[in-house]
């Protein structure tokens, strides 16, 4: 399968990957299958709208008139700010409608949670038997969080809120380097080398893989806002007297 993956919760990223079903091993955890042929992400969480776009365009090396060689495109659902999150997800929706691919969603935080469990073992010696929590910035002096069993499960969430509502647990991700002192008083541990990690669009491809090799469906792009937006509705105009 040839994929492109979108990714706008935290960081503006996509990537164009092939990936053998097939050859997968989904027990070992085996992301080698998953090859990526082009990627690029920003460092900026607040430019998603004026880099989505050339960035997408940048992946491909042949003209898009007629529309790539997909057999389908992968978007993150967040959970994440408005602005950021609609630019991938509408950038997503439109272009498998536009060339006539299959359009998959999947929870971002799960992107970052298997970057955590694939990177060679690394981290996988600090994940507690009660599992790992990943978690982004959510502004506000809040967090985006979701809690992962060992496997890769996920055992609670998403959930915003402060860093005080995570107990005993390690936290990987930006979120966790935002809050470390916070969290470190409430037990958690923040492994360095993942201090400032985001769900990226590449990350997300290998989650993906996993999910479509297990033959499950992926049909949910709806975005994972967690907050009521701050825009509201006027109420009705009072009478002057």
């Amino acid at each position: 399968m040839r994929l492109l993956c979108l990714d706008t919760s935290a960081v503006a990223s996509a990537a164009l990957v092939r990936l053998d079903i097939e050859e997968l091993d989904i027990e070992e955890g085996d992301a080698g299958r998953v090859i990526v042929e082009a990627a690029f992400a920003t460092d900026d969480t607040r430019s998603h709208a004026e880099v989505l776009a050339p960035g997408v365009r940048g992946l491909f090396a042949d003209p898009l008139t007629e529309g790539p060689a997909l057999d389908a495109i992968v978007v993150g659902t967040g959970p994440g700010p408005f602005t950021g999150l609609r630019t991938g997800i509408a950038m997503a929706r439109t272009l498998a409608f536009v060339w006539g691919v299959p359009l998959y969603g999947l929870m971002s935080l799960e992107a970052l949670a298997w970057d955590v469990l694939d990177d060679g073992g690394t981290h996988r010696a600090r994940v507690a038997a009660g599992g790992f929590v990943v978690a982004t910035d959510a502004r506000r002096k809040e967090l985006y969080w979701a809690h992962y069993a060992p496997d890769g499960t996920l055992l609670d969430g998403p959930h915003v809120g402060p860093a005080a509502d995570i107990t005993d647990l390690p936290v990987f991700g930006a979120g966790a380097g935002l809050y470390a002192e916070a969290l470190a008083a409430n037990g958690c541990t923040v492994p360095a080398g993942y201090a400032a990690a985001q769900p990226t669009a590449r990350a997300l491809a290998r989650a993906a893989a996993r999910r479509l090799a297990a033959g499950e469906t992926l049909d949910d792009t709806t975005p994972l806002y967690l907050r009521e937006s701050d825009a509201k509705v006027p109420g009705p105009r009072k009478r002057a007297l």
